[in-house]
């Protein structure tokens, strides 16, 4: 069996009764020298032969990318990787490329970034905020999630974001904009404690409004979870995970943990607002995160592509729709997930498989 097979064929059997067979199979084909470790060379070996596409074609891996994934699981830091860090390499980190648990994050799809206060058609961009809506649905019917979470702006009526309610608040001074000339989109700080820099958007998704509601056209399925954000009037929340300020955070960590999610696919409106620093915090919170980047649009063309930048540069992966399937499946593994699944363990405590 070649070493591309041997992994495919782990991602293969729906239910494995002999991992620690396929774990010792693993360890012995890629100790080359039977020396009873992994070098980094062998580890090398491994890693080429585990990350490749859906078709069996190795994606490129840079050393530095091989090395530091190395020295997380060289974890008594003597060159080499045995048996006992081996549970590890396979329990932590290749069950998690080959076996995913996905979860679609919709983020924001409501009638105000659409066609109503706040619609995108209206920013810079100029995009339409409906065009996403076909492909999302069709994600839903074609791709199996472990879960699938819809955000939602949720303001009440006095929020500090909007721009009709700036007055209402005391603005930090000396400011770069004189009180009687801000604007919508302005940036502004509010004298609070501590003080808070606040973009000033139109009055949008007040609570129980039509504009808050997720457009009629998105498909909503059973069994999803609903998260509401941006609902306390002194504080915005752009990201489904927590607030601007990281006082409160929603239910959304929560509930993907408890459905041991690892990996997160996030689309919607908007791609430099919400569905960006959804994307961040899910590095963050330790998820593989992947951004479904036709299922999306933006305010801003300079901010879309910062945002496009600061994902990459946190290993984020950026997709069409159609290569979804194949990742959820776990058919194509891509490096930067593995990379960010090995940096997440850095960060939190490794399991003892002995």
């Amino acid at each position: 069996m070649s070493l591309i097979n041997f992994f495919m064929g782990f991602v293969n059997e729906l239910s494995v009764h002999n991992e620690d067979e396929y774990l010792r199979q693993c360890f012995n084909n890629f100790d080359e020298n039977k020396d009873g470790g992994l070098d980094l060379q062998e580890f090398n070996a491994l890693a080429k032969s585990l990350l490749i596409d859906s078709k069996g074609k190795p994606y490129y891996l840079t050393s530095s990318m091989v090395s530091d994934i190395f020295c997380v699981f060289d974890q008594n830091k003597d060159g080499k990787i045995d048996i006992e860090e081996m549970k590890i390499v396979w329990y932590d980190w290749i069950k998690v490329i080959v076996h995913p648990v996905s979860a679609l994050l919709v983020i924001d799809v409501q009638n105000d970034f659409i066609s109503g206060t706040l619609a995108l058609r209206h920013c810079p961009a100029g995009h339409e905020g409906e065009e996403i809506i076909p492909i999302i649905n069709n994600l839903l019917k074609c791709v199996t999630f472990e879960s699938v979470v819809y955000s939602a702006d949720w303001h009440p009526d006095d929020h500090i974001s909007f721009f009709e309610n700036f007055e209402n608040r005391k603005i930090k001074y000396p400011s770069s904009i004189p009180s009687g000339k801000v604007k919508v989109f302005d940036e502004v700080v509010f004298d609070e404690t501590p003080p808070i820099r606040q973009k000033l958007w139109p009055r949008h998704c007040v609570q129980n409004t039509w504009g808050a509601r997720l457009h009629d056209d998105l498909i909503l399925v059973t069994d999803n979870i609903m998260v509401h954000k941006g609902i306390h009037s002194k504080v915005d929340s752009y990201s489904a995970f927590r607030d601007n300020q990281n006082i409160f955070e929603t239910k959304l960590h929560t509930e993907l943990k408890a459905k041991k999610v690892t990996d997160v696919y996030i689309c919607g409106l908007a791609y430099d607002v919400c569905v960006g620093f959804t994307a961040i915090d899910a590095v963050k919170y330790g998820y593989r995160t992947v951004i479904v980047e036709d299922a999306t649009r933006g305010v801003c063309p300079k901010g879309i592509a910062a945002t496009r930048e600061k994902l990459i540069s946190q290993n984020c992966v950026i997709v069409t729709h159609d290569k979804v399937q194949d990742m959820v499946k776990g058919l194509d593994h891509r490096p930067e997930l593995a990379y960010q699944t090995a940096m997440a363990l850095t960060k939190s405590a490794v399991t003892n498989y002995s």
